[in-house]
Parts: structure tokens; sequence; C-alpha cells
């Protein structure tokens, strides 16, 4: 599992092959012990939790960036390598 990206502490990964449980594209988010799933598209929760303040972090890097995230979501669901994304600064 690839990792995407990492800002503030949150890390962000894009697994290979993952549309089985959530067809929504999506991305994973760890931050602590805490892991959400978020769904590209809209850059809301659809699992876990993350609290408040790095949700918004979240969801204004997944609007700054949703094509390059779109793009690497299409390369991972074909098992190729994903493209690193800049961070938040």
């Amino acid at each position: 599992m690839p990792t995407i990206s990492m800002f503030y502490g949150l890390i962000i990964r894009m697994y290979y092959f993952d549309n089985q449980q959530h067809n929504m594209p999506h991305i994973h988010v760890e931050y602590q012990e805490q892991h959400a799933i978020i769904e590209i598209p809209s850059g809301r929760v659809i699992a876990g939790g993350l609290p408040t303040n790095k949700t918004k972090l979240i969801s204004a890097w997944v609007e700054i960036h949703h094509e390059e995230l779109m793009a690497d979501w299409k390369l991972a669901l074909n098992g190729e390598p994903v493209f690193k994304i800049e961070p938040l600064r």
C-alpha cells in the first residue's frame, strides 16, 4: 500500500485493487492511532474517524488535488504504481 502524501502528522495511502469493500474512489488516512477512509469526490469520511481539525485539512487537500487523486485511483485499480501528491504547506 503506497503512501501518496504526508503532512501535519497525516499519512495518506491508496491501496492497489481496493474497490471491493468501498466501490467509491477513496484514500486511507492515518493519524497517530486513528484511521479513516475518505471519499475522493466529496472529501467526506466514509469509515473510521479523525479529529475534526485533521478531517478539515484532508477535505481541503482532497479538493485541491482531486484530479491527481482520481488519476492515482485509476492507476491503483489496475495495480500500477501511483504518484506522490504534494502535501499541504
